[in-house]
């Protein structure tokens, strides 16, 4: 007991004060939240006198991490939405009748001409003139069939082709189904993250709700309808071929057509070809810029694949107009003069800098893969935020007071000692929530109460172990010496269990439910260190000074 070496010594010393400096940021919250803004905002838009001011606000040389503070706590917005999955099902449909029709070509002798039929969302239909080439057809649609890329779906194909009469029907297995259902829930939280961060919101939360649903926490908007305006936004941007222009908004397109109105030309009215040339997936970047009359334009470049097929295409259509289409509405239909080989090109229309600046961001983040319907929408003031900061502090500090009483009447200097190692506790999880960045909810302040009333239980148990010791006679040092030892198994058995209660709710639980474990996880962890630790290296160092003959535990 009395002898604990130097480096274990620098060790705890050295963890507590990187914890202690970690969590030292959240005591000056507002000027060090400024400062953190101020950078990201040099980064981006340059300096002023104002961010510099704010820079300067906060020593760059400390630590700058904050608890960030959940939407209950700060204010916000928050909206639960229902993704379409069924959409991507008629891309894939739509996508997929190039490659059918090239297949069935080839067998034009067995099968005859070939029609695409009108058919609902998901199924692809194709009428044969010759059903006595049927089963040739069946087999060669079914060669485009590939493997489900999906632990699910392992051995089964992509599509399943059948025929009825004269006609082919084409449609996503059930195994695929399940697989675009995942692919298109998980991309459509990337894309909803990107899109929030990209304007530089703080700190959002946006979690799967089920099979098909999406949960999206803003923290510090001002109300639900800012955060749908940038996250309804899908910004299908497709670069489709110009059949006809007209006036009458009632016209009827042909098969396979569309009438779309001009954004920019009031009463005009576009027939397109239905199948787009290239899409927006196929962009690489896309930045605000200025056209050569010096008006806001948005310039974009594509990748590999789409840079050929934009080539192709207006290499082959010299002299035809090709519309630009956004969401649905054509943004402009430029004449093609030349082949494009380089993938770039710009947007022009009657946009401001900021409608430039919100488009080339909705580009860049990426269409959403399907439409989405806000089931709810909430907005959250900061009052009450406020008011939940101050409920959560003052059951914290009646816990934290009830709990330093407690322990020292009932073990006198150790329960001193042990309330040192406490206060050193709570700090410490700050300090691991800052440099995590973890968000702190509402449920989280209620496992920080948590952890301050289990903090104690393992010294309360070293404690009772050492009075055990010195009734039965032992000396001070080596009844402290006993107490720590024999404590130990039970200590670590009864927090092992807690951190695997801690981790199921962090893996099954959703929203506060996270936010209740990951404080409650960290607590235990500080709590373990506390306890083993750092009472020791006090309780070690006061009996270095003292020696005492006898102690009262």
């Amino acid at each position: 007991m009395m002898h604990y070496p130097l480096w274990r010594r620098i060790v705890v010393i050295g963890l507590v004060v990187l914890g202690l400096a970690a969590a030292a940021p959240n005591l000056f919250y507002p000027r060090v939240e400024a400062h953190n803004d101020a950078i990201a905002e040099i980064e981006a838009m340059g300096a002023t006198p104002e961010r510099e001011a704010a820079l300067s606000a906060w020593p760059s040389w400390l630590p700058s991490s904050l608890v960030n503070l959940g939407l209950d706590l700060r204010g916000g917005a928050q909206l639960l939405a229902e993704v379409h999955v069924q959409d991507v099902y008629a891309h894939r449909m739509d996508a997929l009748w190039p490659e059918v029709r090239d297949v069935l070509r080839d067998e034009r002798d067995a099968v005859g001409a070939i029609r695409r039929l009108e058919a609902p969302d998901g199924l692809l239909q194709v009428r044969i003139d010759n059903p006595g080439g049927m089963a040739a057809a069946l087999e060669a649609v079914n060669g485009l069939a590939s493997n489900v890329v999906s632990l699910t779906g392992i051995g089964s194909k992509d599509i399943e082709v059948a025929g009825d009469g004269d006609v082919i029907i084409v449609q996503l297995s059930e195994a695929e189904q399940l697989a675009t259902d995942d692919r298109t829930i998980q991309q459509s939280l990337e894309i909803i993250r990107r899109r929030v961060d990209e304007v530089g919101t703080r700190e959002p939360s946006i979690t799967r709700q089920g099979e098909r649903r999406i949960l999206i926490q803003v923290p510090g908007l001002g109300s639900a309808d800012e955060l749908k305006a940038l996250i309804g936004t899908t910004a299908q941007l497709t670069f489709q071929p110009v059949v006809g222009r007209t006036t009458d908004g009632n016209t009827a397109p042909g098969a396979r057509q569309e009438l779309l109105p001009s954004l920019d030309e009031e009463g005009v009215w576009y027939i397109l070809e239905q199948t787009p040339v290239v899409t927006g997936e196929e962009l690489t970047n896309a930045q605000p810029s200025f056209d050569q009359n010096g008006r806001p334009a948005v310039s974009f470049q594509f990748n590999v694949s789409g840079a050929r097929k934009f080539g192709e295409y207006t290499g082959a259509n010299v002299g035809s107009p090709f519309a630009i289409v956004l969401d649905e509405e054509v943004i402009s239909a430029p004449r093609i003069n030349e082949a494009i080989p380089g993938g770039s090109g710009i947007i022009t229309g009657n946009f401001t800098v900021e409608d430039s600046t919100e488009l080339a961001v909705l580009l860049r983040a990426g269409a959403l893969p399907a439409e989405m319907t806000f089931l709810e929408e909430r907005t959250i003031g900061p009052e009450l935020g406020a008011d939940s900061i101050e409920a959560g502090k003052i059951a914290s500090i009646v816990a934290f007071c009830a709990v330093l009483v407690f322990m020292a009447l009932s073990y006198g200097w150790f329960g001193i000692i042990a309330n040192v190692a406490l206060i050193l506790n709570v700090a410490m999880v700050f300090g691991l929530l800052s440099a995590i960045g973890a968000t702190l909810t509402l449920p989280g302040v209620a496992g920080i109460v948590l952890t301050i009333g289990m903090a104690v239980d393992a010294n309360v148990l070293v404690f009772e172990r050492i009075r055990e010791e010195l009734k039965a006679g032992r000396g001070p040092a080596r009844a402290i010496e006993l107490g720590y030892e024999k404590a130990l198994s039970a200590i670590i058995d009864a927090n092992i269990t807690t951190v695997i209660t801690a981790s199921i709710l962090f893996m099954m639980g959703s929203g506060p439910v996270k936010g209740f474990a990951v404080t409650l996880f960290f607590g235990i962890i500080t709590s373990v260190f506390a306890a083993i630790f750092v009472t020791r290296l006090l309780i070690v160092m006061w009996f270095e000074r003292r020696r005492p003959k006898t102690i009262e535990v």
